[in-house]
């Protein structure tokens, strides 16, 4: 999210407990993030990682040919400009997330302060969720992408098969985009899961849930992010 101001505020209007993934510096990054988490919504920050087929990756992208010094710096700079930030999830980084360098180094800085991180799984051989979990950051893995497809049929089908896995394992998790396609059909058959007996939770909810709602931090263990809000491009 960042870029598209009406369906950021849909989403952050919806009722049910979403987790809300917000792109750096984008242009209604920070005004979005901050009626989401008015709105009850928990806030993460979307890291544009480098990806196999070299789309661009904006402000704030990682990419292979970074040191550690600029991977810090960027991410740290990324981490500040998103208000209420409490966990991090790859944005593309199909190539990124299968190095085993950069994440050492993404997760050294993210060890630093109390955030999760989700695995967006965008390639099968990403090594971002077990690099996390070594350094002991809350970690958990994408199991659904909702929406590579934009129509409604692709969605619900996406849908569905996220609830069969939410089902079988207890929890799953489900990825999908600010598309008006998803928007719309989350607006609808968000409301209607109560009946069915499912629950919409968010990320920490989830994790929650899988961990014996133990705590995820101890009080005072980590640093907390200073905001830096003020620059977008």
């Amino acid at each position: 999210m960042g870029h598209n101001l009406y369906e950021g505020e849909r989403l952050a209007k919806i009722d049910q407990p979403l987790t809300l993934a917000f792109l750096p510096f984008r242009k209604h990054t920070v005004q979005l993030a901050k009626l989401a988490h008015s709105k009850a919504k928990e806030i993460m920050l979307h890291a544009p990682m480098a990806n196999t087929r070299n789309f661009g990756l904006g402000p704030g992208g990682l990419t292979a040919n970074m040191d550690e010094q600029a991977i810090t710096r960027t991410l740290r700079r990324s981490l500040q400009s998103i208000p209420h930030v409490t966990g991090v999830n790859n944005h593309m980084g199909s190539l990124l997330t299968q190095q085993l360098q950069p994440m050492d180094w993404v997760m050294q800085e993210l060890d630093r302060y109390p955030l999760y991180f989700v695995d967006s799984r965008t390639i099968a051989s990403s090594i971002a969720g077990s690099v996390a979990a070594a350094y002991g950051i809350p970690s958990l893995t994408r199991d659904v992408f909702l929406d590579h497809e934009q129509t409604e049929e692709f969605v619900d089908r996406q849908f569905r098969l996220l609830i069969e896995t939410a089902k079988r394992n207890g929890t799953a998790i489900g990825i999908g985009h600010p598309h008006a396609v998803t928007v719309d059909y989350l607006e609808k058959h968000l409301p209607l899961l109560d009946e069915q007996g499912i629950a919409v939770a968010t990320v920490s909810g989830i994790w929650a849930m899988r961990n014996g709602n133990r705590e995820m931090f101890a009080e005072g263990d980590k640093q907390a992010i200073r905001p830096a809000y003020a620059r977008h491009d």
